[in-house]
Parts: C-alpha cells; structure tokens; sequence
C-alpha cells in the first residue's frame, strides 16, 4: 500500500493541512471548495483553504497581473512580481512544505503523490492562466509542478480543486469510514474491486452470492481476484 498506516496515523494527530491557493480568477474555485466532501472537511477544521486573488498584489493601474510575452509569443502571460509578493507575504505566516504550479508538463497526479501531499502541513498552489507564468518563477520559486493529464485548459483552477479534492478526501476524519480511502483504486496499485448494492436482482442481473455469503475471508479472496482482472483488462500497465 502506497501510503503506510503508521504515516496514516501520525498524520491523525497533526495539525489541520492549510493550502494556500493563488489565482487571478478565485470564483472559478468558489463553487469546487463550497459544496460536499470539501465543504464539510473545512467546517470541521480538518483544512483549511484560502483563496489568494493575486491581483491584490499587483502594483501597476487597475490591479493588472499580466503582459505580452518578450520574442512575440502569442498570448498574455502572468508576471512576475505579484506572484512573488504574494508567495513572499505568505511565507511571512507559514513554513510551506511545497510550492506547487498546476502545469500541463508537470510530472503527472496519481494516488502516491496524493497520498504524499495528504500528510503536509502547509502547501502553496499556485494557479497559471492565459498562456502560462513568467518562466522566472518556475525557475526560482517553484518546488513542485503537477499536471492532470497531457491536455490544455484555460487555467489551472479547475486543475487544482481536482489535485485539491484527491488530497483531502484522505485526510482522516473526512470520509465517514476512515478506512475507505485506503481501499481506493491505486493504493495498492490495483484497479478497485466492483462494487453492488441493492437490490439484489434487478432484472435478470444478480449480485455476485459470493458478497451476501457472511463469509469475510472468501469475500476478500474474491476482491483480489477481481481486482486483479480489473487491472489486467484495464491497466496492465500497473501491474
């Protein structure tokens, strides 16, 4: 299992993770971190995250973030300075473990580097926008850059409340069942078992008699194999 249960349950008596975002467009992120699993972790102290608008620390007229890239590239590009004034009065509170920019050639999310950022302390992310960030501060501020697959989006909100999401569902306390997480796809390496509730035959479908069996130790036979073949049809890759 990728993440070890003594982590697990070190991380269960630490301090809340705190994840700092950094965004010229923070509405695209209101609606992600407002609602279900993420809005019930925050009202429970277990994370807490702020939405730094980057435009407040923008020292040109009408708060302007960016400008046309040097060598007449097409697009607008996010400068320099406030990143750096934001990233710097934010250090001025906290130790931040990472610094992170959603990129879309950043070194791709899976489930082990999920688990790793789910027993951080503090963590920044900082969301790019238009045609990407003054390479400067890839170069000398960022620690971290991750990407949710090899496609373009228009900025890295939507990528960083999926990175967000992933993480924090694994804090304990979250999930009603705190062992869940632990079960998901990946975790292991394997595809996750199927899954059934409910009736138990819905037209000529049945669920497995093996499930409703009572017996535990030939169920979790059972979820092996059929995680196994799971990922032997679907993701041989991972095994």
């Amino acid at each position: 299992m990728l993440i070890y249960l003594e982590d697990y349950w070190i991380f269960k008596k630490k301090k809340m993770l705190n994840i700092e975002i950094i965004t010229c467009q923070p509405n695209l992120l209101k609606g992600p971190l407002n609602h279900s699993i993420l809005k019930r972790a925050q009202e429970k102290n277990l994370v807490k995250v702020t939405i730094n608008n980057l435009r407040d620390y923008s020292t040109e007229k009408r708060n302007k973030v960016d400008d046309y890239a040097f060598g007449g590239e097409a697009g607008m590009v996010l400068q320099i300075e406030p990143v750096d004034n934001c990233i710097n009065h934010l250090k001025k509170k906290n130790k931040f473990d990472e610094i992170i920019y959603m990129s879309p050639d950043g070194e791709p999310l899976n489930q082990e580097i999920s688990n790793k950022f789910s027993i951080s302390k503090n963590i920044i992310i900082l969301c790019g926008h238009y045609k990407g960030i003054d390479e400067r501060i890839r170069k000398h501020i960022i620690t971290k850059e991750i990407s949710i697959g090899d496609y373009v989006l228009t900025g890295g909100e939507l990528p960083a409340a999926v990175f967000i999401d992933s993480v924090i569902r694994l804090l304990p306390g979250v999930l009603n069942n705190e062992s869940s997480a632990l079960s998901d796809s990946f975790q292991d390496k394997l595809i996750s078992p199927p899954v059934y509730t409910r009736p138990y035959k819905y037209n000529k479908w049945s669920v497995p008699k093996i499930l409703i069996s009572g017996n535990q130790k030939e169920i979790e036979k059972w979820k092996i194999k059929e995680s196994l073949k799971r990922t032997k049809e679907k993701r041989p890759n991972l095994l």
